[in-house]
């Protein structure tokens, strides 16, 4: 359990830091507010001692919206080409999924790309997620995690190994898996 412990206090440090060298205020259109790094920080801390509770309940809509669209940037991350049509990507999908502006989305974005750099490694990341997230939600997580890998039209190895295994750890079966590439095709 040390080790544990040990572990979250220094992805909460590493919260921390990033959160005091982020621009001094952010702008949350949802909110009609703005948001300072000690706001962030606090937010990102919250959501993932809720995520890592033994029993964790389920997320609130915001901060499961947050965890599931950081989960989308990791994967768009993961083959070290972090570009525009994967961005794009990710917004379109947080505008039709959460039916948010183009304001909101954009503020979304910026905290998941934040708080995907501070999560734990992927497989604590996403079974916290799995455990706290419905399987109907998971399942189309992976649909749109798809239409992220599939948006600058090429599907690498790293992408590809890395869905898998985000598939496998949220409880997703490869066939269901699958089944949601086909749908993006198309």
């Amino acid at each position: 359990m040390p080790l544990v412990k040990s572990r979250e206090f220094s992805v909460l440090h590493a919260i921390h830091d990033t959160a005091r060298r982020t621009e001094n205020r952010i702008r949350t259109p949802t909110l009609g507010a703005t948001r300072n790094p000690d706001y962030v920080h606090r937010m990102l801390t919250d959501i993932l001692n809720r995520l890592f509770q033994p029993d964790p309940e389920p997320l609130p809509d915001a901060d499961a919206r947050l965890a599931l669209t950081a989960l989308l940037v990791r994967v768009a991350r993961s083959d070290h080409n972090y570009d525009a049509d994967e961005k794009a990507r990710i917004l379109d999908i947080a505008r039709q999924r959460y039916a948010l502006d183009n304001a909101a989305a954009d503020a979304l974005l910026i905290e998941a790309e934040a708080f995907e750099a501070e999560a734990p490694d992927t497989v604590r990341f996403t079974r916290a997620i799995k455990d706290a997230v419905p399987y109907d939600a998971r399942l189309a997580v992976i649909e749109a995690l798809w239409q992220v890998v599939l948006a600058d039209g090429k599907r690498t190895k790293e992408e590809d190994a890395l869905l898998r295994l985000v598939s496998n750890l949220l409880g997703v079966s490869d066939v269901d898996s699958a089944k949601a590439r086909q749908r993006v095709a198309g």
